[in-house]
């Protein structure tokens, strides 16, 4: 288990690695938004950055990389025309998120021009494999994906069959499932918390009962996390100093989209010690490097944030290489993805 950390364009630290050195990638790049006047989020990576990407993978190699509802064409088009084959799309379904609407008054009073945001999509792509699957496998243990290690736990069962859906778990989320059987624990009649298994946390037990009935979909036939808690975010920078609320909101923090992002979580910093506007859950990103990354394999994130995706890579046994543009970032990445390398040492 080891780590890089490297500051500067992804482009140009990729330039530096030898071809197919990197088993996956996995990153939570740009959206190509632009809010506030800020140019934080503004553009998609480019092809050419996506080829540099494509030249360190291994052939079967997987890239896992996180978009926005509007933007989300723009970054596949580019991917694909870098030479990767895109496989999937994988929909992250969260309670949260607030519309970015400009509502009209007077007589157009209950009109807007936004609807509430509630999902992100995730391209799944694969670098071109060398011969048939298994033979890639066997050559560089890439070009497959894990599926019994990403099963979603069934009690005394092998477990469901990971989808490319995915939520938070949230009681408005919930509320758009049906009930059905076999659920390990109840999500909507009394019950006992559905037991965590691995990154995978726990559902807690409502609290009224109803019968239950078989359906084809549940919402716990899917794999679910918690949104990002503060305490999460902060964890390893008890040194730091807190972001103050209007620094955040104020869009004077570089970095910042502020709270007009529609973005899962975006601009919710206030009094957080992680400035970055879009942390995700550590248990989603190591539910996703485990996915698409053989055993003891490398981890490149060429958009590292502050550093989710290398704390999800350690507690899982891979080996990480981050790149980030700005230093603020990486220096928080830093202490974060540390204090996961204490914790797998220890």
């Amino acid at each position: 288990m080891s780590y890089q950390l490297h500051t500067g364009a992804c482009e140009s630290i990729l330039r530096s690695m030898p071809d197919n050195s990197v088993d996956s990638i996995v990153t939570d790049p740009p959206y190509g938004l632009n809010f506030m006047g800020n140019k934080w989020d503004y553009q998609v990576p480019t092809v050419e950055q996506w080829a540099e990407c494509l030249r360190v993978l291994k052939p079967g190699g997987h890239l896992i990389a996180f978009s926005g509802s509007r933007t989300y064409h723009r970054l596949v088009i580019n991917v694909e025309d870098a030479g990767f084959e895109i496989r999937d799309q994988i929909m992250w379904i969260y309670g949260s998120g607030f519309p970015k609407s400009k509502n009209l008054s007077g007589e157009h009073e209950g009109k807007g021009t936004a609807l509430k945001p509630a999902h992100e999509p995730i391209v799944l792509a694969r670098k071109p494999l060398s011969g048939t699957v298994e033979n890639n496998v066997n050559a560089f243990g890439t070009g497959a994906l894990n599926i019994d290690s990403c099963r979603v736990p069934l009690a005394e069962q092998l477990g469901r069959w990971p989808a490319n859906l995915i939520h938070d778990g949230s009681e408005i989320v919930l509320d758009a499932f049906p009930d059905a059987k076999g659920q390990q624990g109840d999500l909507k009649t009394t019950g006992k918390d559905r037991p965590s298994g691995v990154c995978f946390g726990n559902m807690s037990a409502p609290r009224e009962h109803s019968a239950r009935i078989e359906e084809s979909k549940s919402a716990a036939r899917f794999f679910y996390c918690a949104k990002v808690s503060k305490t999460e975010r902060d964890e390893g920078l008890e040194r730091f100093l807190p972001v103050t609320a209007s620094e955040m909101t104020n869009g004077r923090k570089e970095g910042s989209a502020g709270l007009n992002d529609p973005r899962a979580g975006a601009g919710r910093t206030g009094g957080a010690r992680n400035n970055h506007a879009t942390v995700k859950p550590v248990s989603l990103m190591r539910y996703l490097c485990k996915l698409v990354t053989p055993a003891g394999g490398i981890i490149i994130d060429p958009f590292m944030g502050s550093g989710s995706t290398g704390k999800a890579a350690l507690l899982e046994g891979y080996r990480f290489i981050g790149i980030e543009m700005d230093p603020d970032f990486v220096t928080i990445a830093a202490a974060r993805i540390a204090h996961s390398y204490r914790q797998v040492s220890l």
